[in-house]
């Protein structure tokens, strides 16, 4: 999963919220990357292929209304429109309908919620590094590498950001799809054994 819910984690929040009214949402991660997550992977807010409809800003269903209701909890949903429209993460159709462009939310800003992502990125790393360099470990090395170089003239970078934006979140889009189709059904998790599985992808920028 990216920074937003997996599939199964989706499918958990809406059913229990449908059964029970419980407001489970704020337990983990942004609320924004939940909303855009939501979009994409809730049967109620994509078509028969799987992808995000267009989705009218009212009604008690299939609605930005009803999305962020189930997704955003008790936030604000008239400054979350607003905030989401404005980040360019969804933009207004015609005859009063909403299309959602982006499947994550970058932060711009710090918050509680991306500390704690900084704080699992960086476990997640050294939990690598500490693998690879363990010359007792029972299990292959862990794919870890970098690409950089430092003769880049700085008059790159932005072009560079905006590469590493682009591609970075395509591959981990593709990632997130393999990883979804690979959830365990939990009726057919008869040994209860499951793992944590993914991949990151970080930006380097070092002025020299």
């Amino acid at each position: 999963m990216m920074t937003g819910l997996s599939r199964r984690e989706v499918a958990r929040i809406r059913d229990r919220l449908l059964d029970s009214g419980e407001d489970l949402v704020g337990r983990s991660g942004n609320r924004i990357s939940q909303v855009l997550t939501g979009w994409h992977v809730d049967d109620e807010f994509t078509d028969d292929e799987g992808q995000p409809k267009d989705l009218p800003a009212t009604g008690p269903t299939g609605s930005l209304s009803a999305l962020l209701k189930r997704y955003a909890g008790d936030l604000p949903h008239g400054a979350l429109r607003k905030e989401m429209l404005q980040a360019g993460l969804i933009e207004e159709r015609g005859r009063g309908k909403l299309r959602v462009l982006k499947r994550d939310y970058t932060y711009d800003a710090l918050d509680p919620d991306i500390v704690n992502q900084m704080s699992v990125s960086l476990h997640d790393h050294a939990t690598t590094l500490d693998h690879n360099l363990n010359e007792e470990r029972k299990t292959p090395r862990r794919f870890e590498g970098i690409a950089d170089n430092i003769h880049v003239s700085s008059r790159s970078a932005r072009t560079f950001m905006k590469l590493v934006e682009t591609r970075g979140m395509d591959f981990l889009n593709e990632m997130d799809g393999w990883l979804s189709s690979h959830e365990i059904e939990e009726s057919k998790n008869a040994s209860g054994r499951e793992a944590r599985l993914g991949v990151g992808v970080y930006l380097i920028y070092d002025e020299l």
